[in-house]
């Protein structure tokens, strides 16, 4: 009988001690405790070794965001520094991530240079700012909220075994070479070009995608973004999901589009990614890939 304790005690300590505990804040938009309840759910059954824990700043409103700039930003530092947890996950995109990023980075201690950070869509302003000042593992991926698109549940899956460190080939861009790369959002990226935010992207293969933008201003944010872009490796361009009709045909594809502000530039287009906002989302280890070290 004390023997069979013996090993229970033993094999408890050993689960805990392989667990991976990851932090949710919503330093833009606020999420519902329904959909934090149905990804806990899904994370127990599906990555059993993956602890969430929903900081309740997630669920603050205050118009726009998920609380005012102060509460974001105080809830994203607690994540960040608690050594307690292994990986910060970014619950949603929206708008809102910008306007606390330089704070986040100032306010960051010891234990938050030893995390992952996965987010995309408006957290590539906090991505970038991680990045740019070597703090954590930064990583464009799936979030919380796409639980509630088509294949969510994959999405999701993917994150998790990301982060836990679990066939991180398998849910990583496909194209992931030894050269370093990024991943943004395009709106995201161009906006980020030119402020203290942005990081030196030099000799990166810059992957970037978008939704719900009009061809002529998928034009206009490569040409505001290029001219930062000169001396990257090369481009890969991701899913442009959800086009605008506009009252006549632009005359050229999103494909057409990052091909010709690529000549323009003198930067090779390398071919598509596969990220996007969508399920279909892949994993872009900021820098070089390689897999989270275990916790």
């Amino acid at each position: 009988m004390g023997y069979a304790l013996a090993v229970d005690f033993a094999t408890a300590a050993a689960n805990a001690a392989a667990m991976t505990r990851i932090a949710i804040c919503a330093p833009a938009r606020p999420i519902t405790r329904d959909l934090a309840g149905a990804v806990t759910g899904l994370a127990a059954s599906a990555t059993p070794e993956a602890e969430l824990s929903f900081h309740p700043q997630c669920f603050g409103e205050q118009g726009h965001f998920a609380g005012d700039d102060a509460t974001r930003l105080a809830a994203l530092l607690d994540c960040a520094n608690d050594p307690g947890f292994d990986a910060v996950w970014i619950a949603r995109g929206g708008y809102g991530s910008n306007r606390i990023a330089a704070a986040a980075i100032a306010g960051m201690g010891g234990a938050a240079r030893d995390k992952i950070y996965l987010g995309y869509s408006d957290g590539g302003y906090l991505l970038a700012a991680l990045y740019g000042a070597g703090i954590g593992r930064p990583a464009h991926g799936p979030m919380p909220v796409d639980l509630g698109k088509s294949g969510g549940e994959a999405a999701i899956g993917r994150a998790l075994e990301y982060m836990c460190g679990r066939a991180v080939a398998d849910v990583c861009e496909p194209s992931l070479t030894t050269l370093p790369a990024v991943a943004f959002n395009l709106t995201t990226l161009a906006m980020l070009a030119g402020t203290p935010l942005m990081p030196d992207l030099a000799g990166h293969v810059v992957m970037v995608e978008e939704v719900a933008e009009h061809l002529y201003a998928i034009d206009r944010l490569f040409f505001t973004l290029m001219p930062h872009l000169t001396d990257i490796a090369g481009l890969r361009l991701g899913r442009v999901s959800a086009v605008p009709e506009n009252d006549r045909p632009f005359g050229a594809t999103a494909e057409d589009i990052a091909r010709d502000w690529c000549r323009r530039g003198g930067v090779p287009y390398l071919g598509r990614a596969d990220i996007g906002h969508d399920a279909a989302n892949r994993v872009v280890p900021f820098g070089l890939a390689s897999p989270p070290p275990a916790p």
